[in-house]
């Protein structure tokens, strides 16, 4: 089967796929993956700063960075109140992504489960948005009676794993099995039933196993134990994912364009800094009344804001605001003072140790650094405590800074910088190793596989292949 000479391009997209499993530990265990990379080129993809699921996939399918989406992670302050903050759908991505590009140019695409896709919107094609889905009562497909068909064909269909932080770890894992197979299953119907340029498809359950299972499977975890019962889960999955993209790949033209990427990478994680009891202790987030009886989520506290200079969301990593004059409604700090103040701050938080006092090596960085430009509300400043390998836990009220519980629940797992990309297809050198790429480099190679021109607005360069086509 050839697709008859019109360019045709697949993504596979599993999310939090961790190169380092890919590419050296699981690599012999892979076949298809493997069968990929020897027929083109392959690596690893730096992503965005944050490295979060929300927004990385929305960066890499727009090529713009994560200060010009103005979007910096799942949950986003809405103005510069103390409380209004939105969770970042699909309907905060202003900038178009991808297909966006391609339906303008009459491709017709299939989108399956891309992160940033709910609410739906009208495609060139059709759309069965993400795991952000509320529930499949809701309307989550493009065109809306798309729905009836995956009905018939996966019924119930699953957007998400229900409560994967818990200990119910039988529970979960046939959960991730179940939600698989049926994304799968999905995704072979429409490669077979519907006519598509482009087919992209983004498995979470890569992400889901990660955070539930990493303590059990890697020797460098501080709560590894040798022989567990679990150890070779992740190892098990790695294999039936393949698997499964190896049953993807046989209903795809022998001459389409395959691309695998993820959009960050999994590591261990040692435990959670608890942000804003350190700030409380600095003096820097003062409460009114007494101190919490017991853990509390940071928007219970009753936080006295006119003697207030900074506070924190919990997360992968730590988002960190002031209370600026003129800017916040009872700002404290002075414009003139705050360049000032907000290196102090990030120098302090950097030397925050661990629990035996030893450094940790965190890296505080400003959003005007990291981006080309900075929309919405971002973050005075952002920590990536001990290279994410520790966590920022908002909730106050644990009285120590330090911890090894979760306040979200039950997580093994942060997320790593960097994820992988292996491109297969017409005119890729066969079985090299690439130096890394960057997550914003997807959309524009996309666009050369087929031909077009990558709008200059675009932040990434496309990866240094022939197109397919002439460039239209």
């Amino acid at each position: 089967m050839t697709s008859g000479n019109q360019p045709k391009v697949v993504v596979i997209g599993l999310d939090c796929a961790e190169p380092a499993l890919v590419f050296e530990q699981f690599r012999g265990r892979l076949p298809n993956l493997e069968r990929l990379m020897a027929r083109g080129v392959w690596g690893r993809l730096r992503s965005c700063d944050p490295p979060i699921t929300v927004p990385a996939w929305s960066v890499m399918m727009s090529s713009k960075d994560p200060g010009t989406l103005g979007i910096y992670g799942f949950r986003n302050r809405s103005d510069h109140s103390y409380d209004k903050m939105a969770f970042a759908t699909g309907a905060a991505v202003r900038e178009p992504r991808v297909w966006e590009h391609l339906g303008r140019a009459g491709k017709r695409v299939v989108l399956l489960g891309v992160p940033g896709t709910y609410p739906p919107r009208p495609v060139n094609g059709l759309m069965v948005a993400c795991f952000l889905t509320p529930s499949i009562e809701s309307n989550y497909t493009y065109p809306p009676e798309l729905k009836e068909e995956i009905a018939r064909v996966v019924h119930p269909y699953m957007v998400d794993c229900p409560d994967f932080r818990t200990e119910d770890k039988k529970r979960l894992l046939g959960d991730i099995y179940r939600m698989t197979e049926k994304r799968f299953t999905l995704a072979r119907h429409f490669l077979l039933t519907k006519p598509w340029d482009f087919f992209m498809m983004v498995e979470m359950g890569t992400d889901r196993i990660h955070h539930a299972f990493w303590k059990f499977t890697d020797p460098t975890h501080s709560r590894y134990e040798k022989g567990n019962p679990w150890e070779n889960v992740i190892r098990d999955y790695y294999v039936y994912v393949d698997g499964q993209i190896g049953q993807v790949l046989e209903q795809v033209p022998r001459d389409a364009s395959v691309l695998v990427v993820s959009d960050h990478g999994a590591k261990a994680m040692d435990g959670g800094i608890c942000i804003n009891e350190w700030l409380i202790q600095q003096g820097y987030l003062v409460l009114k009344g007494d101190y919490p009886k017991g853990p509390t989520r940071f928007a219970e506290l009753p936080v006295d804001w006119a003697r207030t200079r900074a506070w924190s969301e919990g997360g992968y990593y730590a988002r960190v605001f002031l209370n600026v004059q003129g800017r916040e409604p009872q700002g404290v700090i002075r414009p003139p003072e705050y360049e000032a103040f907000r290196d102090r701050l990030a120098r302090e938080i950097e030397a925050i140790p661990d629990d035996r006092g030893r450094p940790i090596g965190t890296r505080v960085l400003k959003p005007e650094q990291l981006y080309r430009k900075v929309n919405g509300v971002a973050p005075d400043l952002f920590a990536y405590f001990g290279g994410l390998r520790w966590r920022s836990v908002g909730t106050v009220g644990l009285r120590t800074v330090q911890t090894f519980e979760n306040d979200t629940g039950p997580d093994d797992a942060n997320h790593a910088e960097e994820g992988i990309f292996i491109l297969a297809g017409p005119g890729v050198s066969a079985g090299q190793a690439w130096p890394t790429r960057q997550i914003m480099d997807i959309a524009p190679t996309v666009l050369r596989l087929f031909g077009l021109e990558v709008p200059a607005d675009m932040q990434g360069e496309a990866f240094p292949l022939p197109a397919v086509g002439k460039v239209v």
